[in-house]
């Protein structure tokens, strides 16, 4: 016990230096960690529906969308400049405060998670990858396209000028400085986010170790089981669904306010893809594992990026590798690597089932 005490005060004291350190090298490697820290919320989220449930959600980076233009559409003057009777009521904009945003953000994806679960609640596998694949694709393309006849979202153009996080007069979008030392807007940015992910860990042991996260994982190794044993998994399912969706949902309302401007681009389905695989490759189901290969995945691609523009790989080859397709191959032959070393995970849940070790006498 002795132990693990100086190893969380060791870890807390390494995480709230780290971008302190990484400052000193430039904003660029802060940046790096702010997004690895926003997919460790995403990966959390997804793992509720698929390492805890079961349920293979491909669709999930919708609901990073719905949370990210919702805050969008309440924290910037897109409405008031677009629609003359909103104008009348907020000159300029709504410019919603952050306490009332991210419960809004994480209960609207929630609310988005129960009406993607409702109707495939009877489906399984494949059959559920597709449907929710689908819904992710509709979401996209509806943002993509509602900028007429009505311009809600600006179309492929986006929502600009969003307002950063302001939290007791502290602008989390704007250099400060603490007792002489300069922070940038950044900096600051990584420990908001930090914060949420601890929450958020807290929240999946919680419910891990809780009659519900119990049942989820009955319903994940034998559904028909865990029907039999008298385990409601219409409620349960669409419980997974909606828990998992708020944490995109405020993982999208973060995204929103450190880049001030969102887009369709920012959510196709790729990002859903890269997310299911941190969740599996990372080890599904064990939160430890999907933090370390949810830091991974979106860290290892910034920093091939770092190092392709730093050798110029372009003109040392006469053009003849793309740096952005090479930084892909080299990402997907890890991937390959890693599933064939190690099938389940990088660090994966403890196996159960196994007879207990004989006690010393």
């Amino acid at each position: 016990m002795k132990n693990k005490l100086v190893v969380f005060v060791l870890a807390a004291i390494a995480l709230m230096v780290l971008p302190l350190v990484a400052q000193a090298a430039g904003n660029f490697w802060v940046r790096m960690i702010d997004f690895a820290l926003l997919y460790v919320l995403l990966a959390l989220g997804l793992n509720i529906v698929v390492g805890y449930a079961g349920l293979l959600d491909l669709g999930y980076v919708a609901f990073y969308a719905v949370g990210a233009y919702m805050f969008g559409l309440m924290a910037s003057p897109h409405l008031s400049d677009t629609f003359e009777f909103f104008k009348a009521t907020f000159p300029h904009g709504m410019h919603t405060p952050v306490w009332l945003v991210i419960p809004l953000g994480a209960a609207l994806a929630g609310v988005a998670g129960v009406i993607l679960g409702a109707p495939t609640l009877k489906l399984r596998g494949d059959y559920l990858a597709i449907v929710t694949l689908g819904f992710g694709e509709i979401i996209r393309v509806f943002m993509n396209n509602l900028d007429r006849p009505l311009n809600i979202t600006n179309g492929p153009k986006g929502i600009q000028q969003i307002d950063s996080i302001k939290i007791m007069g502290v602008d989390f979008g704007r250099t400060g400085e603490v007792f002489g030392y300069e922070i940038s807007g950044v900096t600051k940015y990584y420990y908001l986010f930090l914060l949420l992910v601890v929450v958020s860990v807290v929240i999946c042991y919680r419910l891990e170790r809780s009659r519900i996260g119990r049942a989820w994982m009955a319903i994940r190794e034998d559904e028909i089981a865990a029907k039999a044993m008298g385990i409601n998994t219409r409620n349960l399912k669409l419980m997974a669904f909606g828990m998992g969706a708020t944490f995109g949902g405020v993982s999208g309302v973060m995204f929103a306010s450190f880049q001030n401007f969102v887009s369709p681009e920012s959510f196709a389905l790729q990002e859903s893809i890269m997310i299911v695989a941190m969740v599996v490759l990372g080890g599904i189901g064990h939160i430890p594992g999907v933090v370390l290969g949810a830091v991974l995945l979106a860290a290892l691609p910034e920093a091939l990026r770092w190092v392709a523009g730093e050798l110029d790989l372009q003109r040392v080859t006469d053009g003849r590798i793309d740096a952005a397709i090479l930084r892909q191959l080299l990402i997907a032959f890890a991937m390959i690597a890693i599933m064939l070393t190690r099938p389940r995970g990088l660090w994966p849940s403890p196996e159960h089932g196994k007879a207990a070790a004989t006690p010393a006498r």
